[in-house]
């Protein structure tokens, strides 16, 4: 079981932490420019590496699905699982994606929409309304979740079958994870990289919260009021961690499922319904039929800024996240067939983002159809207030903002509490069981330091920065994910 704290990775990534953002905040101009130029850099010069790595990690999960390594079970032939399917599709779904798509369900297609980059001149509405949800699908559908399958599985097989701890460097063999600050220095990355995307996702969630409260006039947009929603979350998911991956994180996750159901279900119902159901039926088989030409589309005959800025940089972000998120999924998926586990984690939650992105996209683009820039105004203005300006259009909107708002805090604790749950595991000590918790006062400083760093990236405008160095992570990272993938099939093919 977790015993102790690992003293070098805690200690090493505490350190490294705040020694970072103290550089980055007493240089916020420079920062903001390196990490900028660095992204722009890596996107014009390595974008088709990206774009190749996220297709070749989607084909690489179609592969094992179907291989002869599709019945390996996690943790042995006769583990059996811990969760029910519908808590671990809850639990899967809040922490894989969650509040993104609240935030972005409504604004992306109308962006895309609006775009004059993307779309030919003499376009019609019909084909830029399908262009623009075939993109958002996407960035949103099968290949940002086979990258979390891919580096999930990574960790579930290492630690479940081969008894290794729960650490990127378990991924590995070889001199360099042979010497301890080999194995130290893969894992910091890792655990830098959870700290940094979840505290700036906490800043700028408690930013889209105030937004919505100030749209609603219930509060006054300031600074204070975000940092006490910052504490707020912080709070509630200090409390969840305490109570535990069965207890708080579960239940929450339960919470979260439901609301979004009534949520969903309420738009689909009081909104252009027959509209919806005829966008989802063309959007899905546009996209499925174009899906080759849109995942390979690198813009390389013409000026590719719209790509560095969406597509490059969506999958970006999906690495960078992915070590916090795969270590989550493996975590809950104990006994899990390997074609389960692949079917759970990528076809299951890219099947919902459609559905939600059909129901949400295409009632937003119906609102612009009626009345042209009626949303893309508001959205190009202030793109956090974007869900508020389309509910505004809905019958109880009030109700509907208030509902929109407490999903979003509750998909933002469910983060909180993943990402200290996840920070705890990968600086805890090596365990006899690996389905323990980590030590109590792990969780309890991650879950509160999480919060803190929040706070001080608010207070001193650093978060876009923080946001960009956490992107730029990503690169570096889905390669190493790549040899993670060879080092997993040859494991599995010994």
């Amino acid at each position: 079981m977790f015993t102790k704290i690992a003293p070098k990775r805690f200690l090493f990534s505490l350190s490294l932490i705040f020694i970072f953002i103290w550089l980055t905040l007493n240089n916020l101009g420079e920062a903001e420019k390196l990490f900028a130029n660095i992204q722009e850099q890596l996107s014009d010069s390595l974008g088709w590496l990206i774009i190749l790595l996220a297709n070749g990690f989607l084909v690489f999960v179609i592969y094992l699905a179907f291989s002869k390594h599709k019945n390996v079970v996690l943790g042995g032939p006769d583990a059996k699982p811990e969760f029910s399917n519908m808590n671990w599709i809850a639990m899967l779904f809040s922490a894989g994606l969650g509040v993104g798509l609240l935030f972005y369900g409504v604004a992306e297609p109308v962006l895309h929409l609006s775009s004059n980059v993307i779309h030919d001149a003499d376009a019609t509405f019909s084909e830029k309304a399908n262009l623009s949800m075939n993109l958002a699908y996407l960035h949103w559908g099968f290949h940002g979740w086979a990258i979390y399958g891919i580096v999930g599985l990574c960790f579930a097989y290492f630690t479940f079958n081969k008894k290794l701890p729960f650490r990127v460097s378990s991924f590995f063999s070889g001199s360099f994870t042979r010497n301890i600050w080999g194995r130290v220095s893969l894992d910091v990355i890792a655990i830098i990289a959870t700290i940094f995307g979840i505290a700036t996702s906490l800043g700028l969630g408690a930013n889209q919260i105030n937004s919505g409260l100030g749209y609603m006039q219930l509060l006054e947009e300031s600074f204070m009021s975000t940092v006490g929603i910052v504490v707020v979350i912080t709070l509630m998911g200090l409390t969840s961690v305490v109570l535990g991956l069965k207890v708080g994180i579960k239940r929450l996750s339960q919470l979260n499922i439901v609301l979004c159901i009534i949520f969903l279900s309420f738009i689909f119902l009081a909104g252009p319904t027959s509209y919806i159901l005829d966008g989802l039926v063309q959007n899905l088989g546009s996209y499925i039929q174009n899906l080759l030409s849109l995942s390979t589309n690198t813009q390389g005959y013409t000026d590719s800024s719209w790509q560095n800025a969406w597509t490059l940089y969506y999958y970006s972000w999906w690495f960078a996240w992915s070590p916090f998120v795969g270590l989550f999924i493996a975590r809950i998926s104990y006994g899990r067939s390997i074609r389960e586990f692949l079917i759970g984690v990528v076809l299951v939650p890219s099947s919902i983002v459609f559905i939600w992105m059909g129901v949400f996209g295409n009632a937003a683009l119906y609102q612009e159809f009626l009345e042209p820039n009626s949303l893309s105004t508001a959205i190009n203005n202030d793109i956090a207030v974007s869900l508020f300006v389309f509910l505004e259009q809905f019958p109880f909107s009030q109700a509907l903002m208030g509902l929109a708002i407490v999903i979003i805090l509750t998909f933002f604790v469910t983060s909180s509490d993943s990402g200290a749950l996840v920070t705890s595991m990968l600086t805890a000590a090596k365990k006899e069981n690996t389905k323990d918790e980590p030590p109590m006062v792990l969780r309890v400083i991650w879950a509160i330091s999480l919060g803190v760093i929040a706070i001080v990236l608010l207070a001193s405008g650093g978060i876009g920065a923080l946001q960009t160095s956490v992107i730029v992570t990503g690169v570096p990272f889905a390669i190493l994910v790549s040899f993670a993938a060879k080092s997993l099939l040859d494991n599995l093919n010994k």
